[in-house]
């Protein structure tokens, strides 16, 4: 019984702290990570109101595409991009307006294998819902 209890408290440690990390570290401080070297992005989106919102991103690239991926519990940025598909990114201080596609079928298959989530991200992430990928495409 004593067992049990301790796996319940680290049950409960563990889920505050995906909580705090996607909330407050990932989601109101929204991180560089270029130290790191992941490289990033700030998506601009607009919701139904036309109200604009910026999200910082991981970014990534396969055969010359540019790619994001939800991957979080968090994913207001995602539903608006895909409401709204016209979207702005910014890179390095550069800003270009794109298309927001969804990625699916063999496409996502390729970009998602060649792009795995590390098992410690998951982690830190609390093993999110299924990950979903878009491709900015350049706005003609």
């Amino acid at each position: 019984m004593r067992a049990l209890k301790w796996v319940g408290v680290l049950v409960a440690v563990y889920v505050v702290f995906v909580v705090v990390f996607e909330t407050f570290f990932l989601g109101m401080y929204q991180p560089t990570l270029e130290a790191t070297g992941i490289p990033m992005l700030v998506i601009h989106t607009t919701d139904e109101a036309g109200v604009a919102h910026e999200q910082r991103l991981a970014r990534f690239e396969t055969d010359g595409r540019l790619y994001v991926s939800a991957h979080h519990w968090t994913r207001g940025w995602y539903h608006r991009a895909l409401a709204h598909p016209h979207v702005r990114v910014e890179i390095d201080g550069a800003t270009t307006d794109r298309i927001a596609v969804p990625v699916a079928g063999e496409e996502f298959e390729r970009v998602a294998a060649e792009h795995p989530l590390p098992l410690r991200m998951r982690f830190l992430m609390g093993f999110p819902p299924p990950r979903d990928i878009l491709r900015l495409d350049p706005a003609t």
